[in-house]
């Protein structure tokens, strides 16, 4: 089987770099395509995944979204009609690959587990033949896109399975210059160009200015303007190119993250970790915050950064294995 994976955003290399893996070493050939958008063409390199990198991301405005998501297809067209023939193409949440496939008349498989990216799912699950999703989601939550009939739910997070062969990299710490013995925060900054989320938020402000006076933190930013602010601030460590973020999380002692993905690798990790998601809940959160797993942040006032004793949960933590996405992503 000739596969197409493309990749638009950081954690999307993370999800698939195992899938592309398990893919190759059962005889798949496989190219990637990969945008040019916060860490995903670092990540890429940092991984060892070989991509073509096609288009960039064009703003937060809708307007935006839509001459980047028609200039991008279009690329890709052109890409895979050079690249091409292929079987199948595979992306996670990716709106310019379905829209590229479905051109080309290639079927398509569609992976993610926030089920209010209203947008973006209305496209993507209309247009793939399979929607791999967690099976915590309500299956009537999908039905207005279109998935129904095309849903392929799997146990656990996601997280679970890519990171299921993850031996957390002391040299992380070593790389940002940080110090084993003292309290360590990790922190991911909103997606500030997320039509689901917003950057106008006091407390997240406020927690880090918190965090900083406990000990190290360490703050992810998705934007150069975010970038920017945060340098403008003073007292962070800001990764000047993409990072371990797994062993990053693995070694923390706190994540702050508004996003989902950093989340959930800390909830799969064992490590604390509070939410500042300011949309409406997805069902996996949901679930995780329910089960005492996920702690919702209200006021920095919540925050307190100690050195925690890894030992605590470490035989819970669950692995998957990744196979199984495979196995969902390219049944027919």
């Amino acid at each position: 089987m000739r596969v197409w994976i493309d990749l638009t955003n950081s954690p999307h290399v993370l999800v698939l770099r195992p899938v592309i893996e398990h893919l190759r070493e059962r005889g798949d050939e496989v190219q990637v395509t990969a945008r040019d958008f916060a860490q995903t063409v670092g990540l890429c390199e940092r991984m060892g995944i070989a991509a073509t990198v096609i288009g960039r991301h064009r703003g937060g405005r809708v307007a935006d979204k839509a001459v980047g998501l028609a200039q991008r297809s279009g690329a890709l067209v052109r890409w895979a009609r050079r690249h091409g023939p292929f079987d199948l193409a595979i992306g996670h949440g990716s709106n310019d690959v379905s829209i590229a496939a479905a051109l080309l008349r290639i079927p398509s498989a569609t992976m993610f587990d926030y089920e209010f990216a209203t947008v973006q799912h209305s496209i993507n699950c209309r247009l793939a033949r399979a929607v791999v999703v967690p099976d915590v989601i309500p299956p009537e939550r999908l039905a207005r896109y279109g998935a129904t009939g095309k849903i392929r739910g799997y146990a656990g997070l996601k997280e679970e399975y890519y990171l299921a062969d993850l031996r957390p990299d002391p040299g992380v710490l070593t790389e940002l210059g940080l110090d084993a013995a003292a309290p360590l925060a990790v922190v991911r900054t909103p997606p500030a160009v997320s039509l689901y989320h917003r950057f106008e938020n006091d407390v997240f402000a406020d927690v880090l200015r918190r965090l900083r006076e406990q000990g190290q933190v360490v703050v992810l930013p998705r934007t150069d303007e975010q970038r920017a602010e945060l340098a403008a601030e003073g007292g962070f460590v800001i990764p000047e190119r993409a990072v371990d973020g797994p062993s990053l999380v693995a070694y923390a002692d706190l994540v702050v993250s508004a996003g989902g993905t950093m989340n959930r690798e800390a909830v799969a990790l064992g490590t604390p970790v509070f939410t500042t998601f300011e949309g409406r809940l997805g069902a996996v959160d949901e679930r995780l915050i329910a089960d005492g797993r996920l702690r919702q942040l209200e006021r920095a006032e919540d925050v307190t950064l100690v050195k925690r004793d890894r030992t605590v949960g470490a035989d819970v933590r669950v692995r998957r294995d990744p196979a199984l996405l495979v196995d969902l992503l390219t049944a027919p």
